[in-house]
């Protein structure tokens, strides 16, 4: 393992200084036929505060690791061939001595500027283990295209106010509150997978920030036999933001739409909305009185360029 460390050193002194483009990915195979072994080896051998995008490709492969991109790793791309054979799992869970829920993460990035496709970060700690993260982000303008999220209760964790991220063409599956946390978070086409009688969103948009929880063109699905009354949200903080703008909705989906989490205070304060629902859990005029249902006018409002924009703008496209 030395060996093949100091010889994917070498091969990649070009990459290591600041601002400087991977001439080559840098390749990691759980068999050994790549560069590394892990993916932790990968990131770690990367070069810190990378102006331009760092390449690294995982071979498909189960790669049972707990993965940290430090705060210095800017610019990585992590990339697989296929998000289905391409996976990153761990089974970390509260519960266990000394582990919180964000400590629980399988994948915790802190670096910003970090894009991961066609991979899957999954927690495997189980159905009844409770909160148990897969994938944990505090870091700004991250991108995540056709990866798979996956476990059970608290699976994604957006994890810092203001953070921006967004989510293209992925699938995210949990039981309760499995999509979480105070940043900027847009999902763009994605699907969202219930496997319980529970909550989708448990936003804590802190008081004042312009955005939430965004969800644009989603389709909502079920395992139906598990999941037969589901929520769109409930407000972790009191100012939670979530909005839902033409979204295929299953018959899952509850016709109150949104609960306030036992307190009827946070019914002054979340805002909770839809634009143009459809399917079966389209209810608009059932809905619970305090969410809204927005007009083409407001809707506008929710385009990447608003929310992404202001005097940092961000283009994840």
């Amino acid at each position: 393992m030395k060996t093949l460390f100091l010889c994917a050193s070498l091969s990649l002194g070009a990459l290591a200084g600041p601002g400087r483009q991977a001439t080559s990915p840098l390749v990691v195979a759980a068999d050994g036929s790549g560069q590394f072994r892990t993916v932790q080896a990968a990131i770690d051998a990367a070069p810190s505060q990378a102006s331009k995008p760092v390449i690294i490709q995982l071979k498909p492969g189960t790669y049972r690791e707990k993965v940290t991109v430090p705060a210095l790793k800017t610019h990585l791309v992590l990339r697989g061939t296929d998000a289905a054979s391409t996976i990153i799992t761990y089974s970390d869970h509260v519960g266990q001595p000394g582990i919180t829920t964000p400590t629980s993460t399988s994948v915790l990035v802190l670096a910003s500027d970090f894009t991961a496709e066609n991979v899957t970060f999954e927690n495997a700690a189980g159905y009844t283990a409770g909160q148990a993260v897969a994938l944990n982000v505090e870091g700004d303008r991250a991108i995540f295209r056709h990866c798979r999220l996956v476990g059970d209760q608290d699976v994604l964790l957006l994890a810092t106010a203001g953070s921006r991220q967004y989510y293209q063409d992925c699938y995210i599956e949990g039981t309760t509150d499995f999509i979480f946390g105070p940043s900027i978070g847009v999902f763009d086409h994605c699907v969202i997978k219930s496997k319980k009688n529970s909550y989708v969103t448990a936003a804590s948009t802190p008081a004042g920030q312009a955005y939430g929880l965004v969800f644009l063109d989603c389709k909502l699905t079920a395992d139906t036999t598990l999941a037969q009354k589901v929520y769109l949200g409930r407000p972790w903080r009191p100012h939670a933001q979530v909005v839902y703008l033409r979204c295929e909705l299953g018959s899952h989906i509850t016709p109150a739409g949104w609960d306030n989490w036992r307190n009827a205070e946070n019914e002054k304060t979340a805002y909770y909305a839809e634009y143009k629902s459809t399917g079966p859990g389209a209810s608009p005029a059932a809905r619970v009185p305090w969410s809204h249902q927005l007009t083409p006018k407001e809707a506008k409002k929710y385009s990447l360029k608003q929310i992404f924009g202001g005097p940092q703008a961000w283009d994840p496209k």
